[in-house]
């Protein structure tokens, strides 16, 4: 008790020089709990985005080709056929895994005098899977309706609403499961709803999912495909999805007599790769969080490393006067030590507890808005927060480091020599 004592009568004769030494410490924990958590808000977005496909799935698009080949110019639009998804099922089973096509029409879809205007998608049962859908009520397309060519439909959250004429905020889902089972107006013919997803804010949610034969037939496509999409596996890194890629759009650009190695004629989104290609920036964005949070505790290291120097330097005389009548440099050094000790613990705990504030309100505030483009919305922070252990361990290694800084000048001052320190301004 008497030690704290006398570190406390210290502190207060020193007001200004405690204050700065602690100063410098809060912040640097501060800083870094705050950077680290805005990065992981960033982070986090990023995440939650590209977590709306399944990673190993690709989509295949139709193009534009971009060279001369065979004697055909240049220019010419490639459109995906029954062709190219048998080749697709087929030629590459050592990779591919569950194969499905996307066909598009707009279409209006009523219900006695309500109506939504809707992007009819003809797809496959993996769709939903590869597009992580999630289903509300009902099922989604199967097997027997893509056989049956089925004139079934799957709805969204907001096409029900608008349908079943429920314009209050409080929804009525009894309403919303009644309408599984109703026919609907799809253009010219009756489907029957089968099922209704859960909106996803970030998307439009104006698809309306009914069975790919189905839509093919009753527009009269041919064997026009639309998009084909499907998952894979065997493909770890960059360079094998490089040379998959190379050969698959080989064998489709054989079927449009397009030159082999023309990128623009078939369009692959390997999902895979873009997820890779993320996680890389966001290794990027925590190291250069963590670089710029470590200089910042370095400074407050530094802080109280300098303002140990001056305390050592200011009371030498009477680091003098004690040995001169018998204190033992333990005595000193420990003064010293527990003096740095305690201060880079008190501001550091301090720090850390505004941080972790700082923190939850960019939570409650920023972590909640949203960009609205009209279309779709999309949260730009996600979680900003930081672990605890994180925050304690920041803390730690402050309050570590402080005791290093402390412990320099505090053996300068053990090793004085009582005439000198006596002789000191």
């Amino acid at each position: 008790m008497e030690l704290l004592n006398e570190i406390w009568q210290t502190a207060r004769r020193n007001k200004l020089r405690t204050s700065l030494t602690g100063f410098a410490v809060a912040w640097g924990i501060f800083m870094l709990i705050v950077l680290l958590g805005a990065g992981n808000g960033l982070i986090n977005a990023m995440m939650r985005s590209n977590s709306r496909f399944l990673s190993n799935s690709m989509m295949v698009f139709g193009g534009w080709t971009s060279k001369p080949y065979n004697g055909l110019q240049e220019g010419r639009s490639i459109s995906l056929n029954s062709k190219d998804l048998s080749a697709t099922k087929t030629d590459f089973p050592e990779n591919i895994d569950d194969v499905g096509a996307e066909i598009t029409q707009t279409a209006t879809i009523s219900l006695g005098k309500e109506y939504v205007n809707a992007r009819l998608d003809g797809v496959f049962p993996n769709h939903i899977r590869i597009n992580k859908r999630e289903m509300l009520y009902g099922r989604f397309i199967n097997e027997i309706d893509l056989r049956e060519q089925r004139k079934v439909v799957v709805l969204s959250r907001s096409q029900a609403k608008e349908l079943v004429n429920n314009k209050r905020e409080t929804i009525n889902n009894n309403r919303f499961a009644a309408l599984v089972g109703q026919y609907v107006n799809v253009g010219n013919f009756a489907f029957r709803v089968v099922g209704i997803y859960k909106d996803d804010e970030s998307r439009q949610n104006n698809e309306a999912f009914t069975s790919f034969t189905t839509i093919r037939g009753i527009y009269g496509l041919g064997d026009e495909v639309g998009n084909i999409e499907y998952s894979f596996h065997g493909l770890p890194t960059e360079q094998d999805n490089t040379a998959f890629e190379t050969r698959y759009r080989q064998r489709l650009n054989a079927n449009h007599q397009a030159a082999p190695d023309d990128e623009d004629a078939v369009w692959l989104w390997n999902r895979f790769t873009q997820s890779m290609q993320m996680n890389k920036g966001m290794d990027i964005i925590r190291t250069a969080l963590w670089i710029v949070g470590l200089f910042t505790l370095l400074s407050g290291i530094v802080g109280v490393s300098n303002i140990m120097l001056i305390t050592v330097k200011e009371r030498t005389h009477e680091f003098g006067i004690r040995k001169a009548i018998g204190a033992k440099p333990w005595s000193i050094l420990r003064l010293i030590i527990v003096e740095s000790v305690i201060i880079t613990t008190f501001f550091g705990y301090i720090g850390m507890v505004l941080g972790v504030l700082a923190n939850e309100y960019m939570d409650a505030t920023i972590g909640h808005d949203q960009i609205d483009t009209g279309l779709f919305k999309a949260t730009m922070f996600v979680d900003p927060t930081v672990g605890l252990d994180v925050c304690i361990e920041a803390t730690l290694v402050m309050i570590i480091a402080g005791t290093l800084a402390g412990l320099i000048p505090a053996r300068k001052a053990a090793k004085i020599r009582p005439i000198e320190a006596l002789r000191a301004e």
